[in-house]
């Protein structure tokens, strides 16, 4: 059988770094895209951890922070920027090299983050300045979010998607996790090295992304025809065939694309439906990711509080919490074939999760951790499932007849819709917090709901399609059941 041609004038796109290495294989270069990308984005949230670590610290000795709303201020900024950015920056994914694009963004967001940290060391007390440091680091993060995404959804499909890219979303706990250690571990030396030691680290990231990176098998000289042979779960993908179908006719059309527009990416059926949801999940788990520590360390738990460091490295837990909660939210969708139903599930059941944490979390440390793990579960899990495995399912839509070009556009109005919450939680919590946290959790709870109430027209849709294929797999079994017993009596009679 003759060995299928490699994909023409993309083979010398491929990075220097590893046209530096000895050939490895396409298994061998998947697990690679996988393992940079993951560094790549758990550097990038570990970079946006140092605002809420530092949070107490500024407001008790660097004005003009005394005031938390003004803290608040600082966080709206890089928030609402970043989903500004991630419009933009999935329509510019989409068109330009997605090593570079994600390699510059990189470099750049880490200069922005040690950027407010110079202030520190400059002694700056400019409220503009924070706020202006803030805006750059927002529009240069939101090169990360659509690239990544597009990235592995070029090398990963099939029906385990779902499994594959919720283990892999675990980067965005893990760089949380890693983002509150580093910056609690080196604020004792001042508070800038919280942002000057995270604005390193993502910076040395895109040098590695630059070098190391392929965003397209075909970079590598991979056919895309040879994909489906290739990644044994992609050959029962109806969309994979799609895709491979349209490739077959030609390498040359296959490099000349043309990216989906903005407003097509919109007509996609669910992507309107799952970005507003995500509005909601996300301003919950956006709260958290910057008012936790300060509400740890506000908060009497076993009759004590707590200090800064003490109160950085216990939030940590909620997103080990996050990662078992995107990795089942992934598993349980695969199986049920429901990605709607299984968010909602997630986002009803951490309404009395939330309640709970917030009422019997201060009895004791215990209860305190085993609740704050449980709501990071429920809270993440869908956040990461909307943003991983259904934004690359609508990304590769039927309706774009396989047309890969919209993955990073479809991620960034799912993601910078997300964010525009993202934005408004943190903001609205640095005023109600104010008059007592009670109303901070009345907020998450209703967000919450909302969440839930929103994908009711999907998740109604999902239930009769199982159950309408619960009943075809019985009548089926009952079918073959009778045809069995029938038989010895035919015998019989003959």
């Amino acid at each position: 059988m003759a060995k299928p041609p490699p994909a023409p004038h993309r083979a010398n796109r491929a990075p220097p770094g590893l046209c530096a290495l000895p050939a490895i294989s396409y298994n061998s270069h998947r697990g690679l895209v996988l393992g940079l990308t993951f560094v790549a984005y758990a550097l990038y949230h570990a970079s946006r951890k140092p605002p809420s670590i530092v949070k107490r610290a500024l407001s008790e000795a660097w004005p003009p922070f005394h005031d938390p709303a003004l803290l608040g201020e600082t966080d709206v900024a890089f928030l609402a920027f970043y989903s500004l950015g991630m419009f933009v920056a999935g329509h510019l994914g989409d068109r330009l090299d997605l090593r570079l694009f994600l390699a510059v963004g990189m470099i750049g967001s880490g200069t922005a983050v040690a950027l407010f940290g110079v202030g520190y060391f400059l002694s700056l007390h400019s409220l503009a300045f924070y706020l202006a440091a803030q805006v750059i680091a927002g529009l240069l993060q939101s090169t990360g979010w659509p690239s990544v995404v597009a990235i592995v959804g070029n090398w990963f499909r099939g029906r385990r998607r779902g499994l594959i890219m919720g283990i892999w979303n675990a980067h965005t706990s893990i760089g949380n996790i890693s983002g509150s250690l580093i910056a609690a571990a080196v604020l004792r030396y001042g508070w800038g090295w919280s942002f000057i030691v995270p604005g390193l680290l993502i910076a040395f990231g895109g040098v590695l992304v630059f070098f190391f990176l392929a965003p397209y098998p075909e970079d590598l000289g991979f056919s895309p025809t040879t994909l489906p042979k290739a990644v044994s779960e992609a050959s029962t993908d109806e969309e994979d065939s799609s895709s491979s179908a349209s490739a077959a006719g030609g390498a040359g059309k296959e490099e000349r694309r043309d990216a989906v527009g903005m407003w097509k990416a919109f007509a996609i059926p669910g992507v309107i439906t799952f970005a507003l949801c995500l509005f909601f999940a996300k301003l919950v788990a956006y709260t958290f990711l910057y008012w936790l520590p300060f509400y740890l360390s506000q908060t009497a738990i076993g009759g004590k509080e707590m200090s800064v460091t003490s109160a950085g490295y216990l939030s940590a837990l909620f997103d080990v919490g996050g990662i078992i909660g995107g990795i089942l939210a992934g598993f349980i969708s695969d199986h049920l074939n429901a990605r709607a139903t299984t968010a909602a599930i997630f986002m009803y059941l951490a309404i009395p999760s939330l309640y709970a944490f917030h009422a019997y979390g201060s009895t004791s440390e215990v209860a305190n951790i085993g609740l704050m793990m449980i709501s990071g579960l429920f809270v993440n899990g869908p956040y990461a499932l909307i943003t991983t495995a259904v934004s690359a399912d609508l990304g590769t839509h039927k309706s774009l007849k396989g047309d890969s070009r919209a993955l990073a556009t479809v991620t960034s109005i799912i993601d910078g819709t997300g964010s525009l919450g993202a934005a408004l939680g943190p903001f609205i919590t640095g005023f109600i917090s104010k008059r007592g946290w009670d109303s901070v959790f009345t907020m998450l709870i209703f967000c919450a709901l909302a969440a839930g109430v929103l994908l009711s027209r999907i998740v109604k849709s999902e239930i009769v399609h199982i159950i309408q294929n619960r009943r075809n797999h019985t009548l089926d079994m009952h079918n073959r059941t009778a045809d069995s017993g029938a038989q010895p009596l035919l015998e019989g009679d003959t």
